[in-house]
């Protein structure tokens, strides 16, 4: 686990808090000095007259992230904290064997660098599942949506459009909205929704921080001697670091289960689930077979909050960070097309398998030497493979955009197919491409003898291009290898420079980028 780097103590002010006036998005607070300063409007309800507030003096008159508030008029001085936090712990277990997790102050200027909530606090305020035997009964998030503890993740999300209608022609507070959306998104969240099932047979079980914190956190409690720790008693609020995005996802990017489906973009960082009801479509396990062949892409729009773990690189843990889709903010859409390639797909696959023996042939004349696309359907054609069937998808993964291939193809004279690779000869150059993630898209000076350049490429490692062994770089005439990143325009301009082929330019290109 890292460490919380320790928060650097600049200008402080401590003042007592003489009035203060509700704003639309804010409050304003008054101080006994007459200053004036504005703090989030979710604190307005849990701040009063004669409180002490205490915060780092900011260049404007907005008070940042971060504050202290003493209850003068409380029997036993409740002390609330304001803070920015970071990465939370898992949960462990203290002296007394209590379960608590760790939330990292980010940019914390008041000497606290860790808030440590009791995982009490996190059943009371996360769960609805409180300890106390004096407590309500508050029901289950089950019952706040009513529907059964064997619901369906699309029951669920049906549940939740019918049970948000109702409250809104009911026209109930705005905390029954919020109650009824924390449900939901815990629900709709196979992994929150079993540590939440566990958590209702057996309360010794820790409970975990949602969606893994980031955001602004308000609790109540009080500081360590030394100062540099804050122990909640009780969370007030929770303001999770949010983000509106809106982009296109290939649907080879989703693991396909029975009632639900996780889509990942593994560069963006990015992770949701979708169900039945929220694509419109029914699906099955087999998919996962397929996947890769398909070419349609999710138009995603949503909300996704920040999280984090630490993973090992090398002997280092660095945090790394995703971002998650709240399932109630969230909206997927499908191409108009989509039944067709699923249709498409399907085909391909079935092909697969019914001419698996002669495509192992296919593959192991590939595995020796290069061979051009038209000979290969010739070989397909004297195998009885049917015409319709684009040996190209012989080499490709699930995790490859397209994108890549497409726009190759497209600009290729000639076209090879080499073990698992493409071989793209274009008027001015020669493009190699691996349909598979992470790899780089390798481009040579036009030779002079295709078939002399092919020869030595095939008897020669990509390792031995890249460190030039025995020159072999120089008698390739290797240029540069451009990596596929996240961008694709990045990409289709460095290629263009170094092939110096023009016609990778003009308004198709741009469009393909935007598919």
């Amino acid at each position: 686990m890292g460490c919380a780097p320790m928060p650097s103590i600049g200008r402080v002010c401590s003042e007592r808090i003489a009035t203060f006036v509700r704003q639309e998005n804010a409050i304003c607070c008054i101080l006994a000095n007459r200053e004036r300063v504005l703090l989030p409007l979710f604190v307005a309800s849990h701040i009063a007259i004669g409180d002490e507030i205490t915060f780092p003096i900011p260049d404007q008159e907005a008070v940042g992230p971060e504050l202290v508030i003493k209850k003068t008029r409380s029997v036993r001085r409740t002390c609330l904290y304001l803070a920015p936090i970071g990465y939370i712990t898992p949960p462990k277990l203290d002296k007394r064997h209590q379960g608590f997790v760790s939330a990292a102050v980010r940019d914390g200027n008041l000497g606290v660098s860790w808030v440590f909530l009791g995982c009490e606090t996190l059943r009371d305020y996360f769960y609805c599942i409180s300890t106390e035997e004096r407590a309500p009964e508050r029901g289950t998030l089950y019952k706040t949506l009513h529907v059964g503890a064997s619901a369906s993740l699309a029951e669920i999300r049906v549940a939740f459009k019918l049970r948000s209608l109702e409250l809104k022609t009911v026209g109930v507070a705005l905390a029954e909205h919020v109650k009824l959306e924390r449900a939901f998104n815990i629900l709709a969240h196979p992994e929150l929704r079993a540590h939440y099932d566990s958590l209702l047979g057996d309360l010794d079980v820790p409970a975990i921080f949602p969606y893994g914190g980031f955001g602004s956190l308000l609790v109540t409690g009080e500081r360590s001697r030394d100062g540099q720790t804050f122990f909640a008693r009780r969370i007030l609020a929770f303001l999770p670091e949010q983000r509106h995005r809106h982009f296109h996802l290939p649907l080879r990017n989703c693991d396909f289960y029975a009632d639900k489906a996780v889509c990942r973009d593994v560069r963006g960082h990015l992770e949701f689930w979708v169900d039945p009801v929220l694509l419109h479509v029914a699906w099955d396990p087999s998919w996962n077979r397929w996947k890769h062949l398909l070419s349609s892409k999710l138009e995603v729009d949503g909300v996704f909050v920040r999280s984090g773990k630490y993973k090992k690189r090398d002997r280092n843990w660095d945090l790394v960070d995703w971002e998650t889709a709240l399932p109630s903010r969230l909206s997927v859409k499908l191409p108009t097309d989509f039944e067709h390639d699923i249709e498409r797909a399907r085909n391909t696959y079935s092909l697969f398998g019914r001419y698996s023996r002669a495509l192992d042939q296919i593959r192991l004349c590939l595995e020796h030497k290069a061979i051009e696309r038209k000979d290969l359907v010739r070989m397909c054609s004297e195998l009885r493979i049917p015409g319709d069937f684009d040996i190209a998808q012989i080499s490709w993964r699930p995790d490859y955009d397209p994108f890549f291939y497409r726009e190759l193809s497209r600009h290729a004279r000639r076209t090879y197919l080499f073990r698992d690779e493409y071989i793209f000869e274009v008027e001015k150059a020669v493009v190699i491409e691996t349909p598979q993630l992470g790899h780089a898209t390798y481009v040579f000076t036009k030779p002079r003898n295709m078939d002399s350049f092919l020869i030595l490429y095939t008897k020669t490692a990509k390792s031995d291009i890249r460190k030039n062994h025995d020159n072999i770089a120089e008698r390739l005439g290797f240029l540069t290898r451009v990596v596929h990143g996240a961008n694709l325009r990045a990409w289709l301009r460095e290629v263009r420079q170094r092939v110096g082929d023009e016609t990778f330019s003009g308004r198709e290109q741009i469009q393909a980028v935007n598919l």
